[in-house]
């Protein structure tokens, strides 16, 4: 493991473990001990990893309260309260959906189904966009204020970016904006892509 302060690789695995059961090192360049979380964002906090990503995994996942599961975790020995969980949720949660985003890319079929639906976050509606592939596998999403042929021209470059991959099909719903944007801007797809409704 590299040492995160002077960033040499001439670091030892030293036997003592953190009080959170974490491995530590000692770096020979600028002699400084670190461990696995140091200069991390988790690194201060009185919480496992693994106990974090748990909780923000779970209320994105299931809708839980904040309420609820500091409850929950209160039951098996972790001692949080809900603005520890809202907090958390605030600062980890686009780390997990980088990390998701990540493990998609070039794992997605060629051929897309793209729809839009309308939802309401916080009283307020928005334009959920999704493509799924052959697979039903989730290539990305989107909210957008609007719906209209930039918004839609944006969702599709941040698919293209996301997968890496440039689909050779695509099926829309129909929606007009959506075969406009399709059509028209080929320096997204190229002009081998084919389109269907």
């Amino acid at each position: 493991m590299s040492c995160p302060h002077c960033y040499s690789t001439q670091t030892s695995n030293r036997s003592r473990l953190t009080a959170r059961g974490y491995r530590t090192f000692f770096c020979n360049f600028c002699r400084r001990t670190f461990n696995e979380r140091t200069n991390s964002p988790f690194n201060r906090r009185q919480v496992n990893t693994e106990i974090i990503f748990e909780v923000v995994l779970w209320r994105l996942r299931y809708k839980l309260s904040l309420r609820d599961l500091a409850e929950m975790y209160l039951i098996k020995g972790f001692y949080f309260t809900r603005e520890t969980v809202s907090k958390w949720e605030a600062e980890y949660a686009p780390l997990l959906t980088d990390e998701l985003k990540t493990e998609r890319k070039g794992h997605n079929t060629l051929r897309w189904k793209i729809d839009e639906t309308l939802v309401k976050v916080r009283k307020k509606f928005y334009y959920l966009y999704r493509a799924i592939d052959s697979h039903g596998k989730l290539v990305d999403v989107k909210l957008s204020e609007v719906r209209n042929s930039e918004s839609t021209t944006a969702f599709f470059k941040q698919a293209v970016e996301t997968t890496g991959q440039i689909p050779q099909q695509i099926t829309t719903d129909k929606e007009v904006s959506a075969t406009r944007s399709l059509k028209t801007d080929f320096t997204i797809w190229g002009r081998g892509v084919k389109f269907a409704a």
